[in-house]
């Protein structure tokens, strides 16, 4: 998956930019209280795409 392409995905469900590590973006979602590592390469392995949607997206039902 393309980075900006799940970033997108993450913003539109009402994540935000928490702050910029040395290798990672961190993004939060204010709802849930969860934060994840998003790194920054220009392609992302799906699988992993799909925990940090998962974690950040899902409310967990």
């Amino acid at each position: 998956m393309k980075r900006r392409d799940l970033v997108t995905e993450l913003e539109r469900a009402g994540c935000v930019l928490s702050r910029n590590g040395a290798r990672h973006d961190i993004y939060h979602n204010p709802e849930s209280g969860k934060s994840e590592p998003v790194p920054r390469h220009r392609e992302i392995n799906e699988l992993l795409a799909k925990k940090i949607l998962k974690s950040l997206v899902s409310d967990g039902s």
